[in-house]
C-alpha cells in the first residue's frame, strides 16, 4: 500500500508541477516534484528485501539508500537548489552519485533475485524471476531519466509499468503462500506433515481440486464419502482421482498415497 501510495504521488507532483499558477513557489514544486521520484526509488530496495524476501539487499535498504540517494536529494535539491535556484546544474551534479549507486544496486538485486531462485528452479519460478527483472529494471531507470532528462511520458510509463510488475509478482506469492497455509490447516486436522506433499503436488502439477481429494483419499475416504463432503457427484470425483493418477503415474490409492505424501 505504501508502494501505491508513493506511485501515486509521484504521478500526481510529475502532472502537475511546475504550475505558476499555484500559490507555493516554483523552487518548491520542484523540490517536491523530485523529492517524490527520489523516495519512490529509495523505497523500492526496502521492497523487495522486506515483501519479495532478498536479504542480501538488507545493508542496502536501511544504510545505502539514505547515503546515497535520500542524502544528495537534499544537499542538491534542497540545500544547494534553495541557495542558487538553478536546477539545470544541480541535476547536472546532483544525480552523479545516484546513478552510479542505481547501477551498483540494480547488480546486487539482479544476484539476490538469482540466488533466491538458483535452487530448484522449475518453470514457474523461472517465470516469476524473469519478472522480478522486469520490475526491477524501470526503479533503476529513475535516476536515468534524471540524467538525461526524458520526456515525462516516457518516464511515467516506464516507472509505472515495474509497478504493473511488482503487483503481479506480489499477488502471485499471495495466492502461492495462501495455498500453503491450507495445505498445513488441512494437515493439521488429518494428522500429516505437509511439506513434502506441497512439493509433489507441485511437481506434479494437480489443481487445487484434486490436491483436496488426494488428502481425503489417504484419509481412508470412500469416493461417495468424498463427493459429500466435496458437494460434487461420485463420477466426478473419479475423474478427479484418474487424472491424479496420470500425472503422478500410478495405478492404485497406496502407490499414490507413497509418491505423494512420503
Amino acid at each position: 500500500m505504501l508502494l501505491l501510495v508513493l506511485l501515486l504521488f509521484y504521478n500526481i507532483t510529475g502532472g502537475l508541477f511546475p504550475d505558476g499558477t499555484m500559490s507555493l513557489s516554483i523552487s518548491i514544486q520542484m523540490m517536491i516534484a523530485y523529492g517524490s521520484g527520489f523516495f519512490m526509488a529509495s523505497f523500492f530496495p526496502l521492497f523487495f528485501y522486506k515483501v519479495m524476501e532478498l536479504p542480501k539487499l538488507r545493508w542496502h535498504a536501511y544504510y545505502g539508500v539514505p547515503l546515497f540517494l535520500i542524502l544528495p536529494y537534499f544537499i542538491f535539491f534542497v540545500i544547494v537548489y534553495a541557495i542558487n535556484g538553478n536546477l539545470d546544474a544541480d541535476l547536472k551534479y546532483g544525480m552523479i552519485v545516484p546513478f552510479l549507486y542505481a547501477v551498483v544496486l540494480l547488480y546486487v538485486m539482479f544476484r539476490s533475485i538469482r540466488a533466491k531462485y538458483h535452487a530448484n528452479r522449475n518453470k514457474k519460478e523461472y517465470l516469476e524471476e524473469v519478472a522480478m527483472y522486469l520490475a526491477v529494471s524501470p526503479w533503476a531507470a529513475l535516476t536515468f531519466f534524471g540524467v538525461v532528462e526524458a520526456s515525462q511520458l516516457i518516464e511515467v510509463l516506464c516507472t509505472n509499468t515495474g509497478i504493473v510488475f511488482i503487483t503481479i509478482i506480489f499477488l502471485a506469492q499471495s495466492i502461492r503462500k495462501a495455498r500453503i497455509e491450507q495445505l498445513e490447516l488441512l494437515a493439521k486436522n488429518l494428522s500429516f506433515t505437509p511439506g513434502n506433499f506441497e512439493i509433489n503436488s507441485t511437481h506434479y502439477k494437480l489443481t487445487k481440486r484434486e490436491i483436496e481429494i488426494a488428502i481425503l483419499f489417504r484419509k481412508g475416504l470412500t469416493y461417495n464419502e468424498i463427493a459429500a463432503k466435496l458437494f460434487i457427484s461420485s463420477k466426478t470425483v473419479g475423474n478427479h482421482v484418474q487424472n491424479i493418477y496420470d500425472k503422478t503415474e500410478v495405478n492404485s490409492r497406496m502407490a499414490l498415497i507413497h509418491k505423494l505424501f512420503d
